[in-house]
């Protein structure tokens, strides 16, 4: 995976009308390492920022998956092989929590303890939309509600 693209290491924010909120980014040592949706602009947050254009065109319509964004996953182990499944997870498709399990390694979709591993990772997704968890249909997402669905649309979801 490549370097975030942009700026230096920092807070980047954008409001998106259709999203009805601004999109916040936190940026270290060229990684992407949190995704926020504050309601009104962040004080100390830069605009500019390449990933936020190219969430722009994301939104419009252009098919990017994100796959090349390098995203800092501070998350214990299970977790961070659930999320990287969810990476994976192509633009415009949706799966099941049940398939996420199938798709990890190491876990079995028929033990409840390996379910809520997904649902739990899934729900601490430190990078919404980057990590695509709204691609798992019947899982929490890390973006609020109307965020998810918003970008289900936007895929054909």
């Amino acid at each position: 995976m490549e370097d975030v693209e942009g700026e230096a290491a920092g807070i980047y924010a954008r409001e998106f009308p259709y999203l009805d909120c601004f999109v916040q980014l936190g940026i270290a040592q060229g990684r992407l390492i949190a995704v926020e949706f504050p309601a009104s602009e962040p004080a100390d947050a830069r605009e500019d920022h390449d990933l936020l254009d190219r969430l722009q065109a994301y939104l419009e319509g252009a098919d990017d998956d994100f796959a090349d964004v390098a995203v800092a996953l501070t998350v214990p182990t299970g977790e961070r092989d659930v999320l990287e499944t969810v990476r994976g997870i192509p633009y415009g498709t949706q799966v099941s929590v049940e398939k996420v399990a199938r798709m990890t390694a190491g876990l079995d979709p028929e033990d409840a303890d390996d379910v809520e591993l997904v649902r739990q990772a899934l729900a601490d997704n430190p990078a919404p939309i980057f990590i695509p968890d709204h691609r798992v249909r019947d899982g929490p997402s890390a973006a609020p509600p109307p965020i998810e669905q918003k970008l289900r649309a936007v895929e054909g979801l």
